[in-house]
């Protein structure tokens, strides 16, 4: 079964976050995962509080719905929004 890659937001990064078993939290699989990423520097070196921000401010998209940083990810790959970027 393949996944299939919903549709970019436009004006917006995607990262795909590919796991081997679920993680309960996905703020720090999504920082970690910037902090390697080299496509978009400004991403790369964001700080915890602001990737933080972005969560607060309805920037970050799962699926074209908005994503908490408590929010959970299934094992395999999730595709990650972040808007404005």
């Amino acid at each position: 079964m393949t996944t299939q890659e919903p549709p970019k937001p436009a004006n917006s990064f995607r990262i795909a976050l590919t796991l081997d078993f679920p993680e309960s939290r996905m703020d720090n699989v999504l920082l970690n995962a910037l902090r390697e990423q080299n496509e978009n520097p400004s991403l790369k070196v964001i700080s915890r509080g602001a990737l933080k921000e972005l969560f607060n401010a309805k920037k970050i998209m799962i699926k074209g719905q908005r994503a908490k940083s408590n929010s959970s990810l299934a094992k395999g790959t999730t595709y990650v929004d972040i808007l404005g970027f």
